[in-house]
């Protein structure tokens, strides 16, 4: 599979390789509660000032943002269109969209930094100042502006604050998307302005089938190795099947399953390769928490997990900062063993 160039890394982070990109995927699966929800308000008029698309990384939340974005510069707020809001991949709207050029669409992002020439860490105020020009601008041809925030986590406070004001002055005939993995962390006026949609992980016949189509030549064995690994998200599953994904989520397990016997020598190596590898660490930041949320899960109502939900969390925390702050993956992976480490003194999981 052909690797990415930096510069396509750095312009469109959320692309998995080989992969459709969310503004360019039409098939949408999985999700038939939110999406009526979301149809039924759009098709009877009833068009909310924002919505909040909650869920899990990788498991459709701008796919169905982009969805959503196209039949409303299509239709408006009508039930001129499809009842699943399906707008053909050859429609001119669909075509502009795919291509980024659609003047009533707006997606807000990380940037790059001016300095550096590095993503940014965060969304910043600059960035969301610009919906009050994008909203206040005349309307296009279909009378409708939409503005995608993804992610509304990575705002910074200024951003929020700025964020918070275009929610206070909701102009006509537009709509703001926010995509959220932990919508319990954003300020609860912001919250309370949206109404929510949740993206629940995909069942794993589902997630089965959406593989068989977009991976045919991979077997069902390795399939459904990847439906265990990936809990529920297409995205992560995607992601597993690329370059080093299944390595990483073996690597992880191990991880855990040695913990009360850790291999330092191995651990450091495992570090050092992660070091290398651009998205390394997060890859495998989430398939590590992932591992042991599925442990957990299997031994639930038995005693001594309190210890290993603590650490789950623990662990979130750990590899979140070292992905925001560019702190030294290999301190992280170092961290993560030792803690694994002595709460299994403890007691295996």
């Amino acid at each position: 599979m052909a690797r990415k160039t930096k510069v396509e890394e750095l312009e469109e982070p959320d692309r998995i390789a080989g992969q459709d990109h969310p503004r360019e995927t039409f098939e949408f699966v999985g999700h038939d509660e939110a999406l009526h929800r979301a149809a039924r308000a759009i098709r009877g008029g009833r068009v909310p000032q924002a919505w909040l698309i909650a869920g899990p990384p990788g498991v459709g939340k701008a796919t169905l943002a982009y969805r959503i974005a196209r039949y409303l510069l299509r239709h408006g707020g009508t039930d001129a269109g499809p009842e699943d809001l399906s707008v053909p991949e050859r429609d001119p709207v669909s075509m502009q969209v795919e291509a980024g050029a659609h003047p009533g669409l707006l997606v807000l992002k990380r940037g790059a930094n001016a300095n550096t020439g590095k993503l940014m860490t965060v969304l910043g105020v600059d960035e969301v100042r610009r919906l009050a020009g994008f909203f206040g601008m005349t309307s296009g041809a279909g009378g409708w502006r939409v503005a995608i925030v993804d992610t509304a986590d990575e705002m910074n406070d200024a951003a929020a604050n700025a964020l918070l004001k275009a929610l206070e002055e909701p102009p006509a005939r537009a709509m703001l998307i926010l995509l959220s993995n932990t919508p319990g962390r954003l300020l609860p006026t912001i919250r309370s302005r949206c109404q929510r949609l949740e993206l629940r992980p995909l069942g794993d016949d589902v997630l089965d089938r959406e593989l068989a189509r977009r991976l045919p030549d991979m077997n069902a064995g390795e399939r459904a190795q990847l439906v265990r690994l990936s809990g529920g998200s297409i995205g992560a599953a995607l992601i597993l099947a690329s370059d080093d994904g299944l390595q990483m989520a073996a690597d992880a397990e191990r991880l855990i399953d040695n913990a009360s016997a850790p291999d330092f020598a191995a651990t450091l190596a495992m570090a050092d390769k992660l070091a290398r590898m651009s998205g390394g660490i997060e890859a495998f930041g989430s398939f590590l928490v992932q591992s042991l949320a599925d442990r957990i899960r299997a031994k639930a109502g038995a005693g001594g997990l309190d210890r290993w939900i603590a650490l789950r969390e623990k662990l979130i925390s750990s590899f979140a900062r070292t992905h925001a702050l560019h702190m030294d993956p290999r301190q992280t992976i170092l961290s993560a063993w030792r803690a694994l480490d002595q709460t299994a003194r403890r007691g295996a999981l």
